[in-house]
């Protein structure tokens, strides 16, 4: 039996034979208009709007497998018992591992997927495909029966699927009681649940929601319907040996309703003779909307199977649209694995973090950090609208320079926490402009700084130390004495974020860790932790929003800044030096910003600006190499990366060494570590971190201890999660820092490690893409919905391929291994740059390595290009007289 998984087409379609066998398999199935679903090989796993409406019951990964429902179909043929489609029946279950075990083969591409059940029991097969339609909140079920017997076959049949209609707090929340608001309808062959209230003890509200599900097969209706759960299942039976089936008992018919009880969808449908090599389509579609109007209007185009068809086929062309990006390199599986790397950002989009049964933390939206680092693919995929996504975003920002966690369904919508407990997460100031600054370097659009947006107020301020208690629950933006909203600019934002971070120090000088950093495991150092990895960070921050301002200046001497913050821009000698100034200092700030603002703006030269966000940077990189270093004995070294909550630093070197990967990567990134400190953490990393058989380095060796003075990630089994997983956005973080300091052979060791991790599924055990981590024994675990695709695809182009934006410049500058170049020394990638298609094609005829060739010529469209300082550097200006409707082909040629 087949076992790994493989590409058979363009846009990463992808095959699995023998799917049965593996119990985390899930697909991501969505629409645009809210509807996400999780489905299985066997066709299992739920389906939400959001955490409040369910239409299937809520799974996670510890039951996605284990729970005996699914979306099922069966065959009822004389002298056999019933028969699943989808492999889903207490015969076919008890027979995996025999010779009488059925092969199910999974088929899927993006929001679409199909399983094949090959039938011992019966001659069939039976061919399902899943989907949900782009601008409606319904799944679209086709299944295909094909007789694959020598003689003519007669069955029944029936969907079953059971309708759960809720909210996940209702799960174990009063489970049985909100089963009694069911009310459940059969009309014109669709089953509808039409739960009277909406169940919340603070306040039950009228229900506005239906719950539905209709079948069909052409030329045949539904002869009669399943609608309660209980009298499907039977007394002693259950979703995969159902009494009704086995003992042939009718259902109800067109015009039955029930009342508070667990609901079914259940379409039975008289007997059917298929001829042999003979086929039959059944249709199913299952749906959430508001009223019965609405459930005729999405059913309307979907009855006859070739409108299926068509449906099928515009869903899967409108998502292959989202992806313009395209790969040619020595290895044809990176290439489609790339495919889905491209996509991954859209389904965080549409799922956020809570979605997919590993997801199982939070109820829904996207976390602050999320939103930053997604927007880093959107900028290289699909830019269009990311402008005024960005403008939106910075609303989150409180003027105390923290901001909301939790984003809404809308733009400019936020919310404090997830879990209403005020936390401050001090890396968040850092993503902003990280992703701003990408956008102006693709864009040269140096006038967003100009935008002018509000800030975000809660109750907490003092950056999360303390409660404002005048704040009122109608004041959600940050207010001016007169009662004004009070209204910054981008760059205002992006200099508060940075100069409040730099100046709330814990006794080493560092920036304190406060409730975690990026890793969010490390959330028991409140009071005495701090982050040294983002402290070096944030000193990159500083140095490049000086560079930015150097250019910014050049049409905007002058920037106005709110009056109270005067007090962060101090920069007299020997001030930086002392922590307990610094502490003092921000506590100033934080009390002059506490409620209200005063509204005046005061003038400063951007020149003085930039000057003193560049001291500050500089300071504190001075200040990390003088006191975070550690020298290893046997060879080597790194930066310590934290200290804990005694004071203590984390990392040590020696008998017992102790090192992370964060700090190297953001020590290296933001060129803190030297070059030849870059050497040394390299072979540290190989040494302490890296294990070929999980994918690559690890976040962290075994400390072999919990320390509550650190976080919850040392309680986590080593290995798994936080504790010692390889965490897959930092193995590409690490890549990313590496080759922008030009160590290419290093950085491609980790992305190479990660996706042959991915795609030896033998091991892996997941379908394409990259998942949040490797855990025990190398598999993959999070699947999809991971920051470290965005930063994955960001190295690839930038990186790799050395294509990347520079103020609205198009610069190419490749860092391809001559392993990458196929037979013909060829490795190509189709791209869009400022609304133009770019098809960019590198010849290395002599396979020379990176470090040995140079670009020798370069055109574009024939026309030569001039080389400079090693790279092709087209203008921006340039570009936007060129023909928009043109793909622009540049061809590079490659030399020693």
């Amino acid at each position: 039996m087949m076992k790994k998984c493989e590409f058979i087409g363009e846009n990463g379609t992808f095959r699995l034979t023998g799917a049965q066998r593996y119990r985390d398999l899930y697909f991501p199935i969505a629409g645009e208009y809210g509807l996400k679903s999780a489905v299985t090989p066997q066709m299992a796993g739920d389906a939400k709007l959001d955490q409040n409406h369910f239409l299937y019951e809520p799974v996670s990964s510890c039951d996605i497998q284990n729970r005996r429902f699914s979306r099922n179909f069966w065959v009822m043929a004389d002298g056999c018992e019933p028969w699943s489609a989808m492999g889903c029946s207490s015969m076919q279950r008890a027979a995996v591992y025999t010779e009488k075990e059925e092969t199910i083969t999974v088929t899927a591409g993006y929001m679409w997927q199909e399983i094949k059940t090959e039938g011992k029991y019966l001659p069939l097969t039976a061919t399902t495909t899943i989907f949900i339609p782009v601008d409606r909140n319904l799944e679209v079920i086709r299944v295909e029966i094909e007789n694959t017997g020598d003689a003519p076959l007669a069955f029944e049949s029936c969907f079953a699927i059971p309708l759960y209609g809720r909210s996940a707090d209702n799960l174990r929340d009063h489970r049985h009681v909100t089963g009694l608001l069911h009310r459940t309808s059969v009309e014109n062959n669709i089953i509808s649940v039409n739960p009277t209230l909406s169940f919340d003890e603070r306040g039950h509200q009228l229900n506005d929601t239906i719950y539905f599900a209709n079948a069909k097969s052409k030329g045949q209706n539904p002869d009669y319907f399943y609608v309660n759960q209980n009298d499907f299942i039977g007394e002693c039976g259950d979703f995969e040996r159902p009494a009704a089936l086995f003992t042939h008992t009718a259902g109800v018919s067109n015009g039955y309703c029930e009342n508070g009880q667990e609901a079914m969808a259940g379409f039975h449908f008289a007997k059917t003779l298929l001829q042999p090599g003979e086929k039959k389509q059944f249709l199913c579609m299952a749906g959430v909307c508001h009223t019965a109007e609405e459930i005729v209007g999405m059913l309307a185009d979907l009855s006859e199977p070739k409108e299926v068809e068509y449906e099928l086929t515009r869903t899967r062309q409108y998502w292959q649209n989202k992806v313009n990006l395209k790969y040619h390199t020595a290895d044809e599986n990176f290439d489609r694995f790339m495919d889905w790397v491209n996509f991954q950002p859209e389904l965080r989009r549409l799922f956020g973090c809570s979605f997919l049964p590993h997801h199982d933390y939070g109820k829904g939206g996207r976390g602050w950090r999320d939103l930053w680092q997604d927007c880093l693919a959107l900028l290289l995929m699909n830019p269009s609208g990311v402008r005024q996504m960005l403008i939106s975003n910075f609303a989150g920002v409180r003027i105390d320079g923290t901001n909301a966690t939790i984003i809404g369904e809308h733009l400019g919508e936020f919310k404090a926490d997830r879990n209403s407990i005020t936390r401050v997460w001090m890396d968040h100031g850092l993503w902003p402009f990280k992703t701003t600054k990408l956008y102006i370097d693709q864009t040269g659009d140096l006038d967003i700084l100009n935008q002018e947006v509000s800030y975000f107020k809660d109750r907490q301020v003092m950056r999360g130390t303390e409660v404002d208690n005048k704040w009122t629950e109608q004041m959600h933006w940050q207010e001016d004495t007169r009662g004004k909203e009070y209204h910054g600019t981008i760059l205002e934002h992006l200099i508060l974020q940075n100069l409040t971070a730099f100046w709330e120090v814990g006794e080493h000088n560092h920036l304190r860790l406060r409730d975690a950093d990026w890793n969010d495991a490390l959330d028991m150092a409140g009071d005495r932790g701090e982050s040294v990895a983002f402290t070096c960070a944030y000193s990159q921050n500083l140095l490049e929003l000086a560079d930015l301002m150097d250019e910014y200046a050049k049409t905007n001497p002058e920037i106005l800044l709110l009056q109270e913050a005067a007090v962060l821009l101090r920069d007299e000698d020997g001030l930086f030096d002392t922590p307990e100034y610094k502490q003092t200092l921000i506590k100033e700030y934080g009390s002059k910003v506490r409620h209200v603002v005063a509204g005046i703006r005061i003038p400063f030269a951007t020149e003085t600006i930039a000057q003193n966000l560049r001291a500050k940077g500089i300071w504190l990189q001075e200040h990390l190499r003088k006191t975070e270093w550690i020298e290893d004995p046997i060879g080597g070294g790194w930066y310590n990366s934290y200290y804990d909550n005694d004071g203590n630093a984390l990392e040590s070197a020696g008998e017992n060494a102790h090192m992370m990967l964060t700090g190297q990567v953001f020590a290296i990134m933001s060129k803190t570590a030297t070059d030849n400190q870059v050497k040394q953490i390299c072979e540290a990393a190989d040494r302490y971190l890296y294990d070929a058989n999980c994918g690559g380095y690890r976040l962290n060796n075994d400390f072999g201890e919990i320390r509550t003075n650190m976080g919850r990630m040392f309680g986590f089994a080593f290995g798994e999660k936080e504790n010692g997983a390889v965490f897959s956005h930092m193995a590409v973080m690490y890549a990313n820092a590496l080759y922008s300091r030009g160590f290419a052979k290093e950085g491609y060791r980790s992305m190479d490690s990660l996706f042959r991790q991915s795609m030896d599924f033998d091991k892996s055990h997941i379908y394409p893409g990259i998942p949040e981590y490797f855990g025990r024994g190398g598999r993959g675990l999070y699947a999809y919905l991971t920051g470290a695709a965005s930063w994955y695809l960001l190295t690839v182009v930038n990186q790799m391929f050395g294509v990347r934006g520079q103020l609205g410049d198009l610069v190419v500058e490749p860092k391809l291994l001559a392993s990458q170049f196929d037979e013909s020394g060829i490795a190509e990638i189709n791209l869009k740059f400022l609304g133009h298609e770019w098809s960019l094609r590198y010849e290395n005829p002599k396979h020379l390595e990176y470090g040995s060739y140079r670009i020798q010529e370069a055109t574009c469209n024939e026309e030569a290009l001039t080389v400079t300082d090693g790279c092709i550097v087209i203008p921006k200006n340039h570009i936007l007289n060129m023909d928009a409707r043109v793909n622009n082909k540049i061809v590079v040629h490659l030399n020693e």
